[in-house]
């Protein structure tokens, strides 16, 4: 069965008929073509399918796409504005957070819900946050110290 969404995409309103199993996954990249969320695990296991559901970190391949009608999701190309990178992609980049780039549109989004929430985590809240969220390339201490550079950013 099909049925019509409406939601809002990187702050631009939306309108798609989506079948009823659809996953959020599937109706930004095949639909919308919003690509940076990408298909790890396919169980919401390893974080890199992460989008932002109103604030919220949520994996995009468990969450059936019919059930944010209504909401406001953010994925990972909306967050550059005016092709200028926000503090925590300039902190990845330029603290070496990122190796292969498969996770790291996931990790920035998880980090993002949690500054918007605590402006100034430590450790163990920033570990927290990233939680549900694997690399297979780094041990996370740069990731780590890449949120809270971009923590610093933020609140300078």
């Amino acid at each position: 069965m099909k049925r019509i969404i409406s939601l809002t995409i990187n702050g631009r309103k939306a309108e798609d008929a989506i079948s009823d199993n659809t996953l959020l996954i599937d109706y930004l990249r095949d639909q919308k073509h919003l690509t940076g969320a990408k298909k790890g695990c396919d169980g919401g296991e390893c974080g890199a399918c992460t989008v932002l559901i109103n604030g919220a970190a949520r994996p995009a391949c468990i969450t059936l796409a019919a059930t944010c009608d209504g909401a406001e999701i953010e994925t990972i190309e909306g967050q550059a504005r005016g092709g200028r990178l926000t503090a925590l992609q300039r902190a990845f980049h330029e603290n070496l957070g990122t190796q292969c780039g498969f996770c790291t549109p996931g990790m920035i989004l998880s980090a993002e819900a949690l500054l918007r929430h605590n402006p100034d985590p430590d450790d163990a809240e920033i570990r927290t946050a990233l939680g549900s969220n694997l690399c297979r390339c780094t041990g996370y201490t740069k990731i780590i110290a890449s949120v809270k550079v971009a923590a610093e950013e933020m609140r300078s």
